[in-house]
Parts: C-alpha cells; structure tokens; sequence
C-alpha cells in the first residue's frame, strides 16, 4: 500500500506539471560552469526558459561583458560569476546557497600529436575538465536541495569513447568525466536524492570550433560527413535540449546515463 501512496504522489506531481510545461523547472537553480559561450551558454537559454534561475560562469575579467549580456539576454533572473573552474578555489565560487541543477561544462580542448603534446597541455586540460568537474561536484552537494530531485549533468565528449587522433590528454579526461559519472550515479542518489548522467555531444557548432581554423576543420571534416542522421555538426541548442531533459522533473528514474548527442555518429 506504501508503494502504491508513493506512485499516486508521483503521478498527480507529474500531472501538475503538464499544465505549464514552458516552466517546468521553475524555482530550480543552475549552476552552469563555463556558460558564457557555446554549448554552456545555450544550456543556460535552455534552463532559462523553462522557468530556471541561472548562474553564468566566466574564468577571466576579459570575458566579464560577454558574460554579462548573456545573463542579460536570458528570458529569467541570472547572474554572472567570474569563477576559474581550472583553480583549486575557482568552483566553489559559483555555489551561492541553494541548487539543484550543477551542469558541468568548461572544459578546453588540445588537438596536437601525441609527440608534441607538454605537460603543460597535461595540467591545463586535467585541471579544468577533469579536476574543475570533481570539484564544482563537490562544493554543490552540501547545497543541493534537501528535498531531493537535485541534478548532476557533467557534459562529456563523443573522444572519451570513440576518440580520434590528437586528443590524448583531452580524451583522457573525456574518460575520467564518464567515470566519475558512473561512479556518483551509484555513491550520491542514497544521499543526496538525486540524479548523475552524462550529456556527450560530438562535433558541435560552436566559438571554439570556429576558432580551430581552417586545417583543424579539413582533418574533422570526414567525421562530420560520416553523422548518420545527417552530414553537419550540431546545434548546440540541440545539446541544451538533451541537458534539460535531464534536468526534467519527470527524468527523475534516469540515472547514471550516458547519452550521447552526436546523430548516430557513435553509438554504443
């Protein structure tokens, strides 16, 4: 009888919900990391619209005014918060009181031969993808809300399995990202009360690809002629989508998932 109370709540929840289903994550909290651009800062339109409170991250004072008009440019309350992800002290800074929605996204990436990469390619990329993610993680829980239904979307890479030449360092903290998912998916939810997955996106239309120059894009080009569902990159509003899924309420049975976001390019 317990369990059939506990499925009658659920469902009359989820029934609430539909009645406004454009603000579906209204009164929830975002912590975005690496946000004011690309896919980062699509994840916040995203959450945004559908009723959320966003914190937009920025690692440098030179980026502070594209923070702020992407904060500015969002349909709900954001803020913009000046945060290296790739420091010790950096994560903690973007967690201000309550969350319930840690999206981990900076991250940078190094093409180069395995023979030229240095150890500073090495510290660079560790810090901010893979140690900026352990950490930013781990500052949120305390706040995440007591109530449960706090999320976990640490935004990996098609590399971290399916990883192409020159990205040795960047595929291998790919890796440790989807570890750590695996992992938090089963150590968090009995404490916490809430969900851990990841988002995987392939080649993704975004600032840095652009900047990645012309050469770059010859040697990715065979890649993105080989996506199944069609011969572009993607979006990243169609990344977003997936993130807020995720983010969902009613996804709240999904967990530990790695979904990947590449049209077919990988599939697992």
């Amino acid at each position: 009888m317990e369990l059939l109370r506990d499925n009658e709540t659920v469902a009359r929840h989820d029934a609430e919900q539909q009645h406004d289903p454009r603000k579906s994550l209204d009164g929830k909290v975002a912590v975005i990391s690496g946000s004011s651009s690309g896919i980062g800062k699509a994840i916040a339109k995203e959450l945004s619209s559908r009723g959320a409170s966003v914190t937009i991250n920025y690692p440098s004072i030179s980026l502070e005014a594209e923070a702020v008009a992407a904060a500015n440019s969002l349909p709900g309350a954001a803020i913009a918060v000046r945060a290296d992800i790739g420091t010790i002290d950096g994560p903690a800074v973007l967690v201000h009181g309550r969350v319930d929605l840690v999206i981990n996204n900076a991250a940078l990436a190094v093409n180069k031969p395995f023979e030229q990469q240095s150890l500073q390619d090495w510290d660079l990329l560790v810090n901010i993808n893979a140690r900026g993610t352990f950490l930013l993680t781990q500052a949120a829980l305390p706040h995440l809300s007591k109530s449960g239904g706090g999320r976990i979307v640490n935004i990996c890479s098609a590399s971290s399995r399916a990883a192409p030449p020159m990205q040795t360092i960047y595929a291998g903290t790919k890796g440790m990202v989807d570890s750590f998912t695996r992992v938090w998916a089963k150590e968090l939810p009995p404490t916490y009360g809430c969900t851990v997955n990841a988002v995987s996106p392939g080649p993704t239309r975004t600032e840095g690809f652009a900047a990645a120059g012309e050469e770059a894009m010859k040697l990715l080009q065979p890649t993105i002629d080989a996506t199944p569902v069609a011969a572009r990159m993607a979006e990243a509003s169609e990344i977003a989508f997936a993130v807020a899924f995720l983010c969902e309420d009613r996804a709240r049975w999904i967990n530990g998932l790695h979904m990947h976001t590449n049209g077919g390019l990988f599939v697992d």
